[in-house]
């Protein structure tokens, strides 16, 4: 039976989520049909009014715990600007006005960001990670990966900022990573591989959720 749904339609988040859950000592033995994205229920997406990543990441965990009656899990992120005051942080998908420009997001902040010298374009990218239980236990993780801005998109893979992020001791882009180099150092799969111990720890207290 499943025992944990994910907030995501994303079929690859899933597979990302049941691959960090495998390789944890106490989740070994976890079958694939353990993780389930929110897809396969009726549920109607909350409004996200948070102010803070974790705050969101929460009011999806909540709403998903209470429709399906699992244990739920659900990640914020976005782009974190040290210049910016650490904007546009939960408006990253939406700076420029339309939720998911991608393009439109990244014109926007290499404009506002055009005078701004090499050594003052240090960004993140954060993920907070919530779990959350049937029986009302919350639980949030967070990752980051730091590096500087570029002054213009370079690369093909991923997508959001990531043709504009270099990772802190890397020459290349987030776009220009292949996915596997990404997943390794990415702040979802660092806030998802924090959670992992919780969530094999839930489990253990709720073996038949």
């Amino acid at each position: 039976m499943t025992r944990i749904v994910l907030a995501t339609h994303n079929e690859h988040k899933v597979n990302e989520l049941r691959a960090i859950l495998a390789a944890h000592p106490d989740l070994t033995d976890l079958p694939d049909n353990a993780v389930a994205s929110a897809s396969q229920f009726d549920v109607e997406p909350p409004v996200e009014d948070g102010i803070t990543f974790a705050q969101n990441a929460l009011i999806k965990a909540r709403a998903l715990a209470a429709t399906t009656g699992l244990i739920a899990i659900a990640d914020d992120s976005g782009l974190s600007v040290d210049v910016l005051g650490g904007a546009p942080g939960i408006f990253s998908a939406r700076w420029a006005g339309t939720h998911g420009d991608d393009q439109a997001n990244l014109n926007l902040l290499l404009g506002q960001l055009a005078d701004v010298p090499d050594a003052h374009r240090n960004a993140q990218f954060v993920c907070a990670a919530a779990l959350v239980t049937p029986q009302g236990y919350e639980h949030v993780e967070e990752g980051a990966l730091r590096g500087t801005l570029l002054r213009a998109p370079r690369g093909n893979h991923g997508f959001g900022y990531d043709p504009i992020l270099q990772p802190a001791g890397d020459t290349r882009s987030c776009a220009e990573l292949t996915p596997a180099e990404k997943n390794t150092i990415s702040h979802r799969g660092q806030a998802f591989r924090a959670l992992a111990p919780v969530i094999a720890r839930v489990l253990r207290t709720n073996p038949h959720n």
